[in-house]
């Protein structure tokens, strides 16, 4: 098959020939002999003969109903529903008599919906009701009259009961409804009245049916009617049903069941008989048993195989004949055949047919051609649209076409009628495809990124590219994805794109900015949108978007001509007509409202009216909206107020939908539904009867859609008139409304479920009417659990309860069950987890959002703000949820009880998805300014950039990406593919166009909305020159070098080019908004700092200044620096062609390097060498804003740049300085805040005062950092960390101290807090450090020597001179230094020292090849150190006490390597292991011997010494037995994971194996004992070093941002692990027992440094 190659279906399902064809027609759009729809319940309809089987059904209901749902539910996600019509409904006829034709219409839909069995007949002894013909062909009926016409009476009977309807075409008699003659029929309060009426019906009944099975028996024997026709009037129900559901069905052997029950020895002398077997006038009608014996014993069982058909011969017992006890083994065997029998269908049928249905992109198509074709059917008139989307499918527009209008205006049938012809257009020799999607009618068109992977998915399978390169999870490589996937449509298969109604996309993910859409197209691709222009501006997106006026075509309404003529059309296929009376009525709604919705709800109406109808009853409502309310009236008074409002009510509130199965559910949970149906008799099980619902939906033609959503069918209003018309109606009275909620969040809570009886109280009327003694109740209303999840035998998630997970946050918010929603849902982690792991994080943020739109509440936000920042990773790894919510919100831990339980959620619940839990806080805090770190840049970002209402955040380095600020999402990625990184960033004035030069020397434009990009390449003349800068006008790019500017078209085209006179070095070109370029050229030497402003027409005067200089936007004003006034700052205002002398701001002796103007021109800020001078420029003044001490400003190469902002409204003056952002009051002049921001220099800094507050800085460490400045003034909870990365970590083996090296610091951390409590600061580099076991001294290796400190004095007290110390060792119990050094001439050195006192003990030298340290073996007996001789190489030995020289070990042993490291084996005190490149060789140091060699090994063992590990870097990690060197256990398989660097180590007490590996910065815990992985950590930086405390149960982490984070391995598997953890100080809600600031505690300072560091993390 043409397309598949390489591409295959969604999931990859095995497919056979005849579904891979049926897969192609579909995905290819093929609107031709369509599939059924897949559907995702089983939906059985169950026919028997009511009375006889009561047992039965009830025992199926309670016994086997459920445990047939919950099986569907856990396997396959299937919902099941059963109908039965019967049930619950007490009176076999019904008034409408709408009975029968109902049941034919369930059957046909469970045909049509049920996977696998859709109908299942019991059948007994008895035939069953056999109903009066509803409606009879006049024709006929008129012969029956001309048969009776000698008896009068019977004639008159006829003419009574039976109306003849002209508007049914042809004419037929109806069958009236009961009570329009019969009023009391249904007067329940007047019962006397009520039983007259119903002993007169019942004996016109029989009557009826004397005449009319009388009258066709004679017209049969006069050969006018066949057999079929006469025995329409002698047919029971059950015989109809079982004709439609098995005796005319297809494959009955897959969908069908019959159950057939012969009771002996059946006593008709019992008036309980009567039951089991049709009687007539007292006897046994022996006619129904003919039909009966006739059914049964001979049409069924030729029809329904043995395998389907059981009988049961069971005998009859006392008056009740069944009884549950004397027939409970009769009952078992029938329930567990039942149970099977029903469970084989659906496995056969989920086997067999449902391969495909599985397939999400194929079942996603197929819902949207039945919809097409179900608008096309309907469609009539507005020709000229469909001309004008062919002439645009024919044209050589490569740009989208758009139809717009408001709603009801027949936007959809348009765009469906244009979708169905769009393949016909192309030329005859293509193979059109077409792609088609009505917006929100399924969860995966309701929303952008579910749309956007649903349509590459199904492109990439027509044009056989791979699927598997769909971005599924991020929104902008999966636009960019999207766009390149549709260029490799071709002539010969063109690519039609339809989305109907942009209107019905969720807002999320910037679905209403359309800037997903693509609107340049390439060659043999069209694509068809509509869209209502009001919503969400989208025709004024659209109009930016595309500027083509001609593509957009406004719908409006039809017309009263087009609207009656297609009236006539509708009416002439459903064979109707209405009298000319009652067309007047309808023209004279037609000329007020025409809207295509209007025409289709008048059609329904009318389609209702009888030729004999009254006049007063033909009336029509004049809009929509009230059609829509008459309508709901008119249900109401037909079904009952309570149960219509009620049940409209509960699909009007669901968020998206709700299936019928839990509609049924919902309504059989709601009291005041049950009492309103009860009334007057209790029903064997407390749910409401099917038949109910069935009957409602009947009367809603059309108007509830059915759709997916959480993998279930649900169904929804059809048209968003019917929701507000629906609301209107029922949610006026806010208490139904938050009443409505309460019940649908109570279900899915699933309060009820699982066999939970629900309490109920029996009205008095009840009470009195069935003599009950106690007005209370309980029921089981065989609803079902909602778990979170569904598992398999093994305990694993077979999938998510998305049901619950979507629908009961937003029920519980909307009844205001807040304590239920913080329990359950927000400050619960298994919901928590279980949404992040089954939904985009959106949607859990969005659950946040709505209750914030509901009511704020503290903790919520909290929550919500820390799972934004720690998005980047939660996205890709929901298990890291407990260790995010932890590492963040512990400073909260005491004050703040839903956080508090939250996080002991994680410390429990969470352990079985990340055992590796955060001991304390150690990431940033939401609440504070820190608002997002974004990361995404491969390097650094030089250029930042927001777009003027403050949406949109642009950054370059070698790719440009485009964030949405609302949400820190990735709005857009645009890799231009160019050689070299983007150097700057200009967006232009109307935030359409970014542009930006590369190091390369390249110019890249950018459509910021589009993701459309240009790169120019300019022709630079002196090669010796590089671009500089570029700028940008909404018509022009300039660029420039040092001596030359170029001018292009934004389409690339060159404009011009210009040389600077004098040869002056060109900084600075800007195209001014009044058509002139303004040029800042260097007009001194190299060495001093005179700087002109010209302009390039020379239409004025150059204006010279020095050092700095600031120019207002309408370039009417100059701020800088003249020859005359030295430093100081001088205004010069614009006239005419001159600059004009304006004043001097104050004396300055301070040297500038640049300055920087605030927006609005109030403020004037210069940098100068301790800090900035800031000048009000309203008031002339000024005020110093200092830097702390030793932190000073150097002048930037290019004077015109600046890092400082001002925040909104002039708040705050915002520096960059290396890593830091200092933030000063712009009225005093007070520093406020330092926030520590980067790990790496900050190198670009913007702020958005529109639509927000916010600074941005990006850093050379490759982050981006949005700031709030709102929240700057807000608490700040510290992390401490050092400046420069970690590279090495000692822990102590007794005290709770670690002490850790960066390149200009050793720090002591305290390890029960996570807090750096001491910093010994050196000015040389530190290499290694070691703390002693009771934490009082380190010992630390500088460059040239070794200090000892005393940690309390962070002082160190004695210094050792020696160079390049490689390995740092304490022995003797910390009385002894060892300091291994690499000397020049490839001599080592080892020297002993003695601590404290700092004596030399000895000396080693030795030669080497290459440096490899040394070690010492357990317990000091033997120092180890490679080297080097004439023989090769060696291994020294000696005496660690005394540094005696015992031999030279030569390493000549077989396969010897050389050597890569070398260690002590820790389960011997004289073993060590000498590790090559491909194995770990154990020797004997005593015995001189090598023990054995293991291969793979990378010499990690046990403290047993009998396990090591094999962890390459090209990915894979195995336990070895270092006797036989074979794998114990893989712990990760080899699967190609890129060559990277790892670091593997056991920790101390060999429970546990940790594993990081640098490409994906993940740490990895396994379970020695069986392999488990307990973890799988995402460390928030690069990890420079890992180490393990002395129990086992906590690891230290360094990482690249100089912080330090202390892990618990809080295994559940071992309780003392959980119980560390529990043990924590962090976790205790007390003050440290010291004083210290408990976790729970803001720090803050007093000084003008505001608070501590803020750290980002």
């Amino acid at each position: 098959m043409e397309g598949s190659d390489g591409a295959g279906s969604e999931v990859g399902v095995e497919v056979n020939t005849e579904e891979e064809d049926k897969l192609w027609r579909v995905l290819t759009g093929s609107l031709q002999d369509l599939p059924p729809l897949s559907s995702k319940i089983v939906r059985i309809f169950t026919s028997s003969t009511f009375t006889d089987t009561t047992i039965e059904r009830n025992s199926l209901m309670e016994n086997v109903y459920p445990k047939i749902k919950e099986y569907l539910r856990e396997n396959y996600g299937l919902e099941f529903q059963v109908v039965d019509m019967r049930w619950g409904v007490r009176d076999e006829a019904t008034d409408d008599h709408m009975t029968t034709h109902l049941c034919m219409q369930e059957i046909d839909n469970c045909q049509r919906l049920s996977i696998g069995p859709n109908f299942i007949v019991f059948l007994g002894q008895k035939y069953g009701y056999r109903p009066l013909p509803t409606i009879i062909d006049a024709k006929e009926l008129d012969m029956m009259r001309e048969c009776v016409r000698d008896v009068p009476a019977e004639v008159e009977l006829l003419d009574k009961w039976y109306k003849k309807d002209t508007n049914t075409v042809p004419p037929v008699y109806i069958l009236q409804p009961i009570s329009t003659i019969l009023t009391n029929f249904n007067n329940k309060r007047h019962a006397k009245l009520q039983e007259a009426d119903q002993e007169e019906w019942w004996d016109t009944f029989g009557r009826l049916c004397r005449i009319l099975r009388k009258a066709a028996q004679v017209l049969f024997i006069a050969k006018k009617l066949d057999k079929d026709q006469m025995h329409n009037y002698f047919m029971s129900v059950t015989e109809r049903e079982v004709e439609r559901g098995i005796l005319k069905a297809k494959d009955v052997s897959e969908h069908c069941l019959a159950y057939v029950r012969e009771i002996t020895n059946i006593n008709v002398l019992f008036r309980f008989a009567a039951k089991f077997i049709d009687f007539a006038a007292r006897n046994v009608d022996g006619e129904a048993q003919k039909f009966l014996k006739t059914l049964r014993d001979e049409k069924l069982p030729a029809k329904c195989p043995p395998s389907n058909l059981v009988k049961y011969t069971v005998d009859w017992n006392g008056k009740e004949g069944i009884d549950p006890e004397t027939h409970a083994e009769y009952l078992k065997n029938f329930m567990e055949h039942f149970y099977s029998s029903v469970t084989r269908l659906v496995d056969e049928a989920m086997a067999k047919y449902e391969k495909l249905s599985s397939d999400a992109v194929y079942t996603e198509q197929l819902q949207h051609l039945h919809a097409c074709n179900n608008s096309v059917k309907v469609f009539q008139g507005r020709e000229n649209i469909v001309n004008q989307i062919k002439d645009y499918i024919q044209g050589p527009s490569n740009r989208p076409f758009i139809l717009y209008g408001e709603s009801g205006c027949g936007k959809t049938s348009l765009t469906a009628k244009g979708a169905s012809m769009s393949t016909k257009w192309w030329p005859e020799n293509a193979e059109p495809v077409l792609v088609l999607r009505f917006l929100g009618t399924t969860p995966n068109s309701s929303s952008v990124i579910p749309l956007l992977v649903s349509l590459c998915s199904q492109i990439a399978f027509i044009y056989g590219q791979p699927k598997d390169e769909i971005p599924a999870d991020e929104l902008s490589p999966l636009v960019q994805h999207f766009k390149k996937l549709i260029t490799f449509a071709t002539a010969e298969r063109p690519l039609n794109i339809v989305l109907d109604s942009l209107d019905q996309l969720s807002g999320a993910d910037g679905g209403h900015s359309l800037a997903w859409l693509p609107t340049n197209l390439p060659e043999n691709v069209k694509l068809i949108v509509s869209a209502i222009p009001s919503m969400y501006n989208l025709l004024e997106t659209l109009q930016a978007l595309v500027e083509v006026p001609e593509n957009f075509v406004s719908v409006l309404p039809l017309g009263e001509n087009l609207g009656g003529t297609i009236l006539k059309f509708w009416l002439k296929n459903a064979n109707r007509d209405i009298s000319t009376e009652q067309w007047e009525i309808v023209n004279d709604a037609l000329s007020k409202c025409n809207l295509p919705l209007y025409v289709k709800l008048v059609f329904d109406e009318i389609c209702r009216w009888k030729s004999y109808t009254p006049i007063k009853q033909t009336q029509l409502h004049y809009t929509i909206h009230d059609t829509i309310i008459k309508l709901y009236e008119r249900i109401e008074i037909q079904h009952g107020k309570t149960l219509v409002a009620h049940a409209l009510g509960y699909i009007t509130a669901a968020k998206s939908g709700l299936s019928e199965s839990e509609l049924e559910d919902l309504l059989s949970l709601d009291e005041k539904v049950l009492n309103d149906v009860y009334q007057y008799h209790l029903p064997p099980v407390r749910r409401i009867p099917p038949l109910l619902w069935t009957r409602i939906r009947s009367d809603l033609p059309h108007y509830l859609s059915e759709r997916e959503a959480d993998g279930v069918n649900v169904i929804n209003w059809y048209h968003r008139q019917f929701i507000e018309a629906a609301r209107e109606r029922y949610f006026k009275n806010l208490n139904f409304v938050s009443g409505m909620h309460a019940n649908i969040a109570e279900y899915f809570l699933g309060i009820w479920g699982g066999g939970n009886p629900k309490p109920f109280t029996y009205s008095e009327q009840q009470r009195r009417m069935f003599h009950l003694s106690d007005l209370n109740g309980e029921s089981d209303r065989k609803v079902p659990e909602q778990p979170l999840a569904f598992y398999n035998e093994q305990g694993e998630v077979i999938r998510y309860n998305l049901r619950k997970l979507n629908e009961l946050p937003f029920h519980l918010i909307r009844s205001h069950q807040y304590e239920q929603l913080y329990n359950h849902c927000l400050f619960n982690y298994r919901f928590l987890h279980a949404k992040l792991s089954s939904m985009p994080l959106q949607s859990v943020l969005a659950d946040f959002e709505d209750l914030m739109d509901h009511v704020f509440q503290k903790d919520a936000k909290l929550i919500a703000d820390a799972i934004k920042l720690s998005s980047s990773i939660l996205g890709h790894y929901p298990d890291m949820l407990g260790p995010q919510i932890i590492g963040r919100l512990l400073p909260y831990y005491q004050q703040n009880a839903n956080v508090r339980s939250l996080i002991q959620q994680c410390d429990s619940d969470g352990l079985e998805h990340c055992a590796l839990v955060p001991s304390h806080h150690c990431l940033h805090t939401p609440g504070g300014p820190l608002q997002y770190s974004l990361e995404g840049h491969p390097f650094a970002p030089f250029g930042i950039g927001t777009t003027s209402n403050g949406k949109y955040l642009v950054s370059v380095s070698n790719k440009f990406i485009i964030w949405d600020l609302a949400t820190s999402d990735v709005f857009r990625q645009v890799v231009p593919g160019i050689g070299g990184i983007m150097q700057n960033l200009v967006i232009s004035e109307n935030d359409k166009y970014a542009v930006s030069y590369t190091n390369n020397n390249q110019v890249v434009v950018c459509t910021i909305m589009t993701g459309d990009f240009l790169v120019i390449s300019p022709d630079i003349k002196n090669k010796d020159e590089s671009i500089i800068g570029t700028c940008i006008s909404v018509t022009h790019v300039a660029t420039w070098t040092t001596s030359m500017w170029y001018l292009y078209t934004l389409n690339g085209k060159c404009i011009s080019s210009h040389v600077i006179e004098l040869k002056m070095p060109l900084l600075s070109v800007e195209l001014g908004s009044d058509d002139k370029t303004y040029l800042i050229v260097k007009s001194g030497a190299d060495s001093d700092s005179d700087m002109a402003l010209e302009v390039h027409d020379k239409s004025m005067s150059p204006f010279e200044f020095h050092s700095a200089v600031a120019v207002s936007k309408d370039k009417m004003r100059v701020y800088a620096c003249i020859a005359i006034s030295d430093n100081a700052v001088a205004v010069y205002k614009r006239e005419t062609d001159a600059w004009k002398y304006d004043r001097t701001l104050g004396d300055n002796y301070d040297a500038i390097f640049s300055l920087k103007l605030s927006d609005d021109e109030t403020y004037l800020a210069a940098t100068i060498a301790s800090g900035y001078k800031l000048w009000n420029l309203q008031k002339d003044t000024l005020v110093k804003l200092s830097l702390p001490p030793r932190t000073r400003n150097i002048p930037n190469k290019n004077p015109l740049i600046s890092l400082v902002v001002f925040t909104k409204q002039n708040h705050f003056v915002v520096a960059a300085v290396r890593k830091n952002l200092y933030v000063w009051d712009t009225k005093q002049g007070n520093m406020v805040k330092v926030l520590d921001a980067h790990f790496g220099r900050i190198i670009s800094i913007d702020a958005v005062t529109s639509g927000g507050n916010k600074i941005i800085s990006s850093s050379i460490d490759k982050t981006i950092k949005v700031w709030n400045f709102d929240n700057i003034l807000e608490d700040v909870y510290s992390i401490d960390r050092l400046e420069k990365p970690i590279e090495f970590i000692h822990v102590s083996d007794e005290s709770p101290y670690g002490v850790t090296t960066s390149r200009n610091c050793v720090g002591v951390w305290d390890l029960n807090t996570g807090k750096l409590v001491y910093t010994l600061e050196t000015r040389a580099v530190v290499t290694l450090a070691r703390i002693t076991k009771d934490g009082k001294n380190v010992v630390a290796a500088e460059t040239g020597k070794l200090l000892y400190w005393e940690v309390e004095q962070e002082s160190s007290f004695r210094s050792v001179m020696q160079k390049d110390v490689a390995v740092l060792l304490l022995a003797e119990d910390d009385m002894r230094v060892i300091a291994i050094s690499k000397q020049i001439g490839n001599k080592g050195l080892c020297k002993a020292y003695s601590f404290p006192d700092g004596e030399t003990i000895f000396t080693i030298e030795y030669n080497y090849k290459t440096f490899k340290g040394g070690c010492i073996t357990k317990e000091g007996n033997f120092l180890a150190l490679p080297g080097a001789d004439k023989s090769g190489d060696v291994l020294g030995v000696y005496q660690a006490k005394t540094g005696t020289h015992l031999y030279n070990l030569q390493l000549k042993y077989t396969n010897y390597k050389e050597l890569t490291g070398i260690r002590a084996m820790p389960h011997d005190t004289n073993q060590i292991v000498i590790i090559d490149e491909e194995k770990g060789n154990i020797l004997d140091l005593k015995k001189k011997t090598l023990v054995r060699s293991v291969m793979r090994w990378n010499g990690m063992a046990m403290k047993t010494g009998k396990s090591g590990l094999y962890a390459p870097n090209r990915g894979g990690l195995d336990l070895l037995d270092l006797k036989s060197g074979k794998t114990v256990r893989t712990l990760i398989p080899r699967v190609a994971e890129g060559v990277f660097s790892i670091d593997v180590m056991f920790t101390e007490n060999d429970k546990h194996v940790v594993y990081y590996h640098s490409g994906h910065r993940t740490l990895r815990v396994f379970r020695i004992s069986d392999g488990t992985r307990i973890a799988n950590f995402k460390a928030h930086a690069e990890v420079t070093y890992m180490a393990g405390t002395m129990n086992g149960e906590t690891l230290v982490v360094g990482a690249v941002d100089g912080s330090l984070t202390i892990l618990t391995i809080a295994d559940p598997e071992y309780d003392e692990n959980v119980e560390f953890l529990q043990s924590l100080p962090s976790r205790k809600l007390a003050r440290n027992a010291n004083g210290m600031p408990g976790e729970g505690e803001v720090v803050t300072g007093k000084n003008s440094m505001g608070t501590a560091l803020q750290v980002a993390s």
